[in-house]
């Protein structure tokens, strides 16, 4: 089964909240994930995204981007969010797509290093939601791995 299709399987499998807000994998490489969501099933009372929708998206790219990590290394661990910001700059007004900022090797290998040294490591991501040509949403997260 190809990363995409298998991503996409435990989001809707083991996080029900993105069957009901409509998350699609878009985008998949070993450094970065996009995923996206429909407007009509995300929309506040100025129909626009809602917030919350916006902040889930950009919370489930980078547990992605995680769960895409650990799988290219074959490890099996907990990922949890520890520490997050978010940064609403600019209303989104059609399906949105949150993506990943994207990781260096050394970034990736100094995590992995860590997690199986200590079996816990920690690792930070940004991600943005783009509204047109302008980043409407700026995201920065501490993921942390666990056993």
């Amino acid at each position: 089964m190809k990363m995409k299709d298998q991503l996409q399987q435990v989001l809707n499998n083991e996080i029900p909240l993105t069957n009901a807000i409509g998350i699609k994998v878009e985008n998949i490489s070993n450094s970065m994930v996009c995923l996206k969501a429909p407007l009509d099933k995300n929309t506040n009372h100025k129909s626009t995204a809602f917030g919350g929708s916006l902040y889930s998206l950009s919370v489930l790219t980078g547990w992605s981007l995680v769960y895409v990590i650990l799988k290219r290394f074959d490890i099996n661990a907990h990922i949890v969010i520890q520490h997050s910001e978010i940064d609403y700059l600019y209303p989104v007004k059609n399906d949105f797509v949150a993506c990943s900022e994207e990781v260096t090797e050394t970034k990736i290998n100094k995590f992995i290093k860590v997690y199986k040294r200590k079996g816990r490591a920690r690792i930070m991501l940004d991600v943005k939601i783009m509204n047109g040509l302008e980043r409407a949403v700026h995201f920065s997260g501490d993921y942390v791995i666990h056993k």
